[in-house]
């Protein structure tokens, strides 16, 4: 992987840029820290000096010049002392090491390279730099005394050195870190280009790989993944749509082409000519009804109409469908029993629920003998919801009942009643568009279809 290529992506970049932040404030707390330390290291050393000069003036005032030099002289010896003056009047030494001085205040002295006390004072060569406070006693006579300020300096530089490295440890990790994750994030973004790239080349069983470890690329890509899965879907269905057209409506076109064509070269009357139109028009009418449960079907899978769902009454929904089908059901003797639990309610299309409990009840109507029995159910089960329509027919086999959804599939049994496979279909897909869950059973004897409405769209009842 290119570093150039690293460098200019935008997680690199977003790196660097808290990089240098964070470096920005490291800097300004050290320059804060810096002040204060050395505010409080001169501070220190001005009270030191200032405890030590009062201390000398007390011994001068109760006992004398002699005493203060005595004194003097002994703390020179200590390691790690102060420095110190008492001149006499006419500006003579009478102890400490310090040069003269012209008169009380606070002094900073450059002294040359010393020795005192026994050790040899260096600064590499450089002058050694002193700050003094001298006070006059009177009668001529002047007490300084003075400490190095070399140790507070080497703090200050101690303190600058260690938010120089800080801050050089920040940028070095954070712009290694900025490289390390750059890296990470082109591994998957590359893995999601390379399945992009496989899928436009046709290949749409690949999938973006997902990690486990529940971050936003593992989010993005189970996301991007669950896209995937729908589009295929939409494909296959498009292929089992297209392929089932051809070999389904083949038929239905070819009567119509043979009405067609036995009518221009055999008809000889008027009335026949009608017969003929007449027969097209039916064989038309029923390709037709194809096309537009076909185009219906694919609406309920785009999923649009899903703006359309309210709460409705599906008691009442039920109970309407189950009337309007009750004459039909009369005239082909069969009996319809109801067993339709009040008030539930459910969010949906209502146009679309009618079509499925209607498509239902008329899969049941054509494949059951006459006399059979139609039950129709609706009841809570839990915090779902459950449609049953069974029947006492003859059923479909159990190696069949996994296919009676799909469209243009029709049974042995009813290859010669009417409808073009469809009726089902649709039931799927409204189904599917209510994210409710199909089931096929054994009504020993006939055959019981369930709809389940998961809790998601289960509404409260009206009060």
């Amino acid at each position: 992987m290119r570093l150039t290529r690293i460098l200019r992506t935008a997680s690199f970049r977003l790196a660097l840029l808290y990089v240098l932040s964070s470096s920005a404030s490291a800097l300004l707390l050290g320059a804060v820290v810096f002040w204060i330390a050395s505010s409080a290291l001169n501070r220190e050393m001005r009270m030191r000096i200032t405890a030590e000069t009062a201390a000398l003036v007390s011994e001068f005032r109760a006992f004398g010049a002699t005493r203060v030099i005595a004194a003097i002289r002994h703390r020179e010896q200590g390691a790690g002392s102060l420095d110190y003056l008492l001149q006499g009047a006419g500006g003579a030494r009478l102890a400490g090491d310090l040069p003269g001085l012209a008169g009380p205040g606070w002094i900073d002295l450059s002294l040359g390279n010393r020795e005192a006390r026994g050790q040899a004072i260096e600064h590499g060569g450089q002058p050694e730099r002193v700050r003094v406070l001298a006070t006059a006693l009177g009668n001529g006579m002047l007490l300084a005394v003075g400490d190095d300020l070399s140790r507070t300096n080497a703090a200050k530089t101690a303190i600058l050195g260690a938010f120089a490295s800080v801050t050089g440890l920040v940028l070095l990790l954070g712009i290694l870190g900025g490289v390390l994750l750059s890296r990470a994030f082109l591994r998957r973004v590359d893995a999601i280009a390379v399945t992009a790239q496989a899928i436009i080349d046709g290949d749409l069983s690949q999938r973006i790989p997902v990690h486990g470890t529940g971050d936003d690329f593992d989010q993005l890509a189970a996301t991007l993944n669950r896209m995937l899965d729908r589009i295929a879907a939409l494909m296959e269905s498009l292929r089992q749509v297209s392929s089932a057209i051809a070999h389904d409506l083949r038929t239905p076109l070819a009567r119509l082409y043979q009405r067609l064509d036995t009518a221009r070269t055999h008809a000889a009357s008027a009335a026949e000519y009608r017969q003929a139109i007449d027969g097209a028009i039916l064989e038309t009418d029923e390709i037709l009804g194809t096309f537009a449960a076909l185009l219906r079907i694919a609406e309920l899978e785009a999923g649009t109409r899903r703006s359309r769902f309210r709460p409705l009454d599906l008691s009442a929904l039920v109970l309407s469908v189950a009337e309007a089908f009750a004459p039909a059901i009369e005239e082909a003797t069969h009996t319809l029993v109801l067993d339709v639990a009040p008030g539930i309610r459910i969010a949906g299309d209502q146009q679309i629920l009618a079509q499925m409990v209607s498509n239902l009840l008329e899969n049941a109507l054509r494949h059951t003998p006459a006399g059979a029995t139609i039950r129709l159910g609706l009841e809570r089960a839990g915090k779902a919801v459950r449609l049953v329509v069974a029947d006492n027919g003859p059923g479909v086999p159990a190696s069949e009942r996994g296919r009676i959804f799909e469209r243009f599939y029709r049974g042995e049994q009813s290859r010669t009643t009417p409808g073009s496979g469809l009726g089902l279909s649709l039931v799927r897909a409204a189904a599917d568009l209510h994210e409710a869950v199909l089931s096929v059973d054994d009504a020993c004897p006939g055959l019981s279809i369930g709809v389940t409405f998961q809790p998601s769209v289960s509404c409260p009842p009206a009060p």
